[in-house]
């Protein structure tokens, strides 16, 4: 599949949507990525993860996602590699393991995110799994937004760069037009 045919499918799941959102960064754009669309539909999803996982490393023994958007795609990817599952997620504003979830030293973790933005998330699941004397083999997410270049100390690949424009809010040409304003995240933001 070519990434434009990729983006193609991305529209028709109701993954890049259009309009007027407010970002979690606060930032306006006139696209969203929401992968989250990809999960309702099983066979696209895996259809899509089985376009991701050749570009992974494939000997690790543990795929690590950070909690809402990776825990999917890390499933996905878990099980189409036969290997074990775990998540990170928010307590008091940090990424933590809960739910009896533990890593091991020299385990070999695969990071997974469905859309990697600023890597805010990724790094701090990276730092859990580092600080457990864990040997992080990569990252991998479906879609990279990033506008800067990030360094995870780690192999990081995507199965498609997006780049969608975004705006301060006081410039945002949306707003300036009268259009209504969502919030698609999954995180508040002020």
């Amino acid at each position: 599949m070519t990434e434009q045919e990729l983006l193609e499918k991305f529209k028709e799941l109701g993954v890049l949507k259009t309009g007027h959102f407010r970002l979690t960064s606060g930032l306006h754009s006139a696209q969203y990525m929401q992968c989250a669309a990809v999960f309702e539909y099983p066979k696209a999803a895996e259809e899509i993860v089985k376009l991701l996982i050749p570009k992974l490393p494939q000997d690790i023994d543990t795929v690590m996602a950070p909690a809402i958007g990776g825990i999917n795609l890390g499933y996905e990817v878990a099980r189409i590699l036969g290997c074990r599952f775990v998540f990170a997620e928010r307590e008091q504003g940090k990424m933590v393991l809960r739910r009896g979830f533990a890593l091991t030293p020299g385990e070999r973790v695969l990071v997974v995110e469905d859309v990697v933005t600023t890597g805010g998330s990724v790094k701090e699941v990276l730092e859990i799994a580092r600080s457990c004397g864990c040997s992080v083999q990569g990252v991998g997410c479906i879609v990279d937004r990033s506008q800067d270049e990030l360094d995870f100390q780690a192999p990081f690949v995507s199965l498609v760069r997006v780049a969608i424009e975004t705006y301060q809010p006081d410039q945002c040409p949306l707003c300036l037009a009268g259009q209504p304003l969502t919030k698609p995240g999954s995180r508040d933001i002020n």
